[in-house]
């Protein structure tokens, strides 16, 4: 065990955890941090993505030694700067309107790469956005809604 300092959601947190755990489990075990969800273990469903220094990545596959002194965002992170962040907050808003959620599972980690790939790519096409949340599983198959409400968020952050 190992004390080791994070940044997690602008917030510097101390956890006390061998430096292999994977970082999913940091946050959800030891942090709470719920909202980032275990769906794999294998970093092929991303359902876990979280974003270090803004960089969607599988906290599934990241072990928390890793880190260094990269910035965690997670869902909860993204979800509590929708007032300061336009991306996030028409992410957000076009998840709404298009009714993307059925289950939800995987809307944590859907929501995050879309998050990314908008601070990337402002106005992207779809086959930029296939490429961006490929490997982004939904079970309920809300890949059209998912590829709609991207769009729309691309089309508030013009206006």
């Amino acid at each position: 065990m190992s004390n080791i300092t994070l940044s997690v959601n602008g917030k510097p947190q101390t956890v006390d955890v061998d430096p292999d755990t994977p970082l999913l489990w940091v946050l959800r075990d030891t942090l709470m941090l719920t909202g980032t969800k275990f769906g794999c273990g294998v970093a092929a469903c991303g359902a876990c993505t979280v974003h270090l220094d803004g960089v969607p990545t599988r906290a599934c596959q990241t072990a928390v030694g890793d880190v260094g002194a990269a910035r965690i965002t997670t869902i909860e992170g993204a979800a509590a700067s929708v007032k300061t962040d336009k991306v996030a907050a028409a992410v957000q808003s076009a998840w709404q309107d298009a009714d993307v959620v059925q289950c939800g599972y995987c809307q944590s980690g859907q929501i995050m790469a879309a998050i990314g790939l908008l601070r990337e790519t402002p106005k992207p096409t779809d086959a930029e956005i296939d490429t961006a949340l490929n490997g982004n599983l939904c079970r309920c198959a809300t890949y059209v809604r998912i590829r709609a409400a991207v769009h729309l968020a691309a089309t508030r952050l013009e206006a």
